[in-house]
């Protein structure tokens, strides 16, 4: 005979490595934080924004927290593996916690970082599934962010609309690819639209581009910027 007697849950934790770059004169300046796409690393995504290091600002890389086993992997050292950045089994509820469990991380690190440069104003910058998240964490803390950059991904405006009056002051720069077809341009639109009607200052854009983060977004997204920042 037997029986359980205690069936529950403890937590887990993983080195989870970020990195601050600074460029310009030291100083007061913007800060972008940089979200990458799945099974990816900060070493691969640093090297594909490249161009944004161009920006005098500060750039801090944040890796995703949960490693992306594959037998391929086998050969390379669990440091070198991708990353991804939340659980998504298509069950909303799963997908707006883990997004939530994310953020935070993004957030602590943030703040981390925030105590020891001076800024005057925050960026993130996601592509793909660093985009979901990157929406998410606009959304659930715009008073955090000054701009949004959104590439391949679409913003769950959905989850906020008990909070559509604090995002008068973000600027929003979407962009999606016309052959992208991992994720379609159309509800990314809708989305845009609907923080468009919040008083959000937004702007979507289709490239002749399609998934992959190729130059055509990097050089809109650095142009956007300086714009914004009137570099």
């Amino acid at each position: 005979m037997s029986k359980v007697l205690i069936s529950s849950k403890a937590p887990f934790k993983i080195d989870t490595p970020y990195r601050l770059i600074e460029t310009g004169e030291p100083g007061e300046k913007p800060l972008i934080v940089y979200l990458h796409g799945f099974n990816q690393t900060i070493e691969e995504f640093q090297e594909r924004t490249e161009k944004l290091l161009g920006l005098k600002a500060y750039h801090l890389f944040v890796q995703a927290p949960y490693p992306v086993y594959s037998r391929r992997n086998r050969v390379k050292k669990v440091e070198e593996w991708g990353r991804a950045w939340y659980w998504y089994d298509g069950e909303q509820a799963q997908f707006v916690k883990s997004l939530e469990l994310a953020s935070q991380f993004v957030h602590d690190v943030m703040e981390s970082v925030l105590q020891q440069i001076s800024v005057n104003r925050i960026a993130i910058f996601g592509y793909s599934m660093g985009g979901y998240l990157a929406g998410y964490f606009g959304l659930s803390r715009p008073e955090q962010l000054s701009e949004l950059i959104v590439i391949g991904g679409r913003i769950k405006t959905e989850v906020f609309e008990e909070k559509s009056n604090n995002v008068e002051h973000l600027n929003v720069l979407a962009l999606h690819g016309k052959k992208d077809e991992s994720v379609k341009s159309s509800p990314q639109k809708e989305s845009c639209e609907k923080l468009s009607q919040w008083n959000a200052s937004v702007t979507f854009k289709e490239l002749n581009a399609g998934h992959d983060l190729d130059e055509l977004y990097i050089n809109e997204a650095k142009r956007w910027l300086a714009e914004m920042w009137d570099e």
